[in-house]
């Protein structure tokens, strides 16, 4: 990837352009869903067959294919089909190439499988009604309640390390909200799914307050 800061920011962009490239672009050409999910073995599609990412591999009901140090393109051709860009479908994705080389650092993956494993449990806590998507696009896992975002992100262009978030669609005001798209805190220091839970909680009732 194009000169990232550090290792684990280089391994969440690797990751990112796998979801999309190697998993969300072609189960989107062939089925018309780009939505992926967190599984117990990590992210993958979001109906079977379950191509998954897990661990650093990618998981084909066939198939463990070791990512690190193979291009985008070459890891999709070992699957057993092509690279796809989602970039004709939406504007924020990683705008990554097939031909960039995949750099993942174990210890980073597990964060942010851990951040994603984390997330989801969160989310059923909060709301076990509520569907929860990973989007290829962002890179997050998130849902929406009554025009409000709640969700885990590995990191971003905002926060380069996992925190959640709830995102109200309409603007509000207090000391809660302290990011420009509503509350955000570090996954580190909610803790646990409780912790992440709660974040939620609280921000569902000051949302509703606004």
């Amino acid at each position: 990837m194009a000169d990232p800061a550090d290792t684990y920011t280089q391994t969440r962009l690797s990751l990112h352009a796998l979801a999309e490239l190697v998993l969300a672009g072609p189960r989107f050409r062939e089925t018309g869903d780009l939505r992926l999910r967190v599984r117990p073995e990590g992210i993958g599609t979001w109906d079977d067959p379950v191509i998954a990412l897990a661990a650093g591999e990618l998981v084909t009901p066939h198939s463990r294919i070791p990512l690190n140090g193979l291009t985008i393109s070459d890891a999709a051709k070992q699957a057993g089909w092509e690279a796809s860009p989602l970039d004709d479908v939406y504007s924020d994705g990683p705008h990554v190439p097939p031909s960039e080389t995949v750099h993942l650092d174990p210890d980073s993956v597990h964060v942010i499988e851990t951040a994603f494993r984390l997330g989801e449990e969160a989310l059923r806590d909060f709301r076990p009604d509520a569907e929860r998507t990973l989007w290829p696009e962002h890179f997050d896992v998130a849902t929406t309640v009554d025009e409000v975002n709640y969700g885990v992100s590995p990191g971003d262009g905002y926060l380069d390390r996992p925190y959640a978030y709830v995102g109200p669609y309409r603007p509000v005001t207090g000391d809660f909200w302290n990011a420009p798209f509503g509350a955000a805190r570090l996954v580190d220091e909610l803790a646990d799914v409780a912790g992440i839970a709660a974040f939620f909680t609280e921000g569902s009732r000051l949302a509703a307050r606004s």
